[in-house]
């Protein structure tokens, strides 16, 4: 049986006394999109640079395409593709230039792979562009250029979207649909909740643990307690004070113009209409609601 192609194995990373990864274990397999999911200094971006031997561990192991990540991490790098949070592009460079230098760091000097490559990303017609000149969306898809121009196996992507409209958002992330269709492994961290919808499995980093990993659909499944309701109510503030003190709610938030409300399973529409209308609050709706990665996050961080 082969082994996964990322296997870590209670991986730790201490800066002085401060822990920024924390024992922590979870394995890759061959054309999986795994996220990593949460907020800045979370642990992320320590975890991607220790399996790229960029850091060495404080304790524990992992391989990276079969390869010791922190014995033979010139194989790994040769191997793998990474576009860092920032990432480093010369501005003063054109596109082609960019991928032209970051190509001959691998070897590659073929015409070809460079066109190849272009067009991957969807650069094509981009080529004599000064890099200062391209929006941030187009920087990005150049940044990913970079990482791919020599075929990684693997890809790395730390907070990639950082910073990117949500158009540009949604094209990216049709690209690495399509660079998984291809068979490339993706290891992917970020902190937007919605983003992390697309992976097909989900790790939940906080205070450099992993407290979960699952596919999305398990996650909220197994840690979202009760079901989810939206709720329009007048006056709102006092709507939110009066389900906050309700038995059985879990949860109760402001959710722009309604409340999002989490309670236990069977407290349905009309108990919590009663809770409301005997108060005084005037309910003008109640919807059903589906349960969120930002609902397990919260969950997870609290428990």
């Amino acid at each position: 049986m082969s082994l996964p192609v990322i296997y870590v194995e209670d991986l730790t990373h201490r800066f002085g006394d401060f822990v920024a990864v924390d024992h922590v274990s979870f394995e890759v397999n061959a054309g999986e999109i795994v996220g990593y999911l949460g907020p800045n200094g979370s642990g992320k971006t320590t975890t991607i640079r220790m399996l790229l031997g960029l850091l060495a561990p404080s304790e524990g192991s992992a391989t990276v395409l079969g390869f010791d990540a922190f014995r033979q991490t010139e194989e790994v790098r040769m191997r793998a593709g990474y576009m860092s949070q920032k990432f480093a592009i010369y501005d003063d460079l054109t596109v082609w230039e960019n991928l032209q230098f970051y190509g001959g760091v691998y070897g590659i000097t073929d015409k070809a792979r460079i066109l190849e490559t272009l067009a991957h990303v969807g650069l094509n017609g981009h080529e004599s562009t000064l890099t200062r000149d391209l929006s941030s969306g187009w920087r990005q898809r150049l940044a990913l250029g970079i990482a791919l121009v020599h075929r990684p196996k693997l890809l790395f992507l730390d907070e990639p979207t950082s910073g990117v409209d949500p158009t540009a958002r949604r094209a990216f992330w049709d690209l690495i649909y399509d660079l998984a269709a291809e068979g490339v492994t993706i290891l992917v961290t970020t902190h937007y909740m919605d983003e992390a919808e697309y992976c097909g499995r989900v790790g939940i980093m906080r205070d450099g643990k992993l407290l979960a990993m699952d596919t999305p659909l398990a996650l909220k499944e197994h840690y979202v307690p009760g079901d989810v309701w939206e709720i329009y109510v007048d006056p709102l503030l006092k709507g939110l004070d009066v389900l906050s003190a309700a038995q059985g709610v879990y949860r109760v938030g402001l959710a722009g113009d309604h409340l999002r409300v989490i309670v236990e399973k069977g407290l349905g529409e009309r108990e919590l209409k009663r809770m409301l209308e005997s108060s005084k609050v005037r309910v003008a709706s109640i919807q059903k609601g589906e349960p969120t990665l930002e609902d397990v996050f919260i969950t997870l961080a609290k428990s």
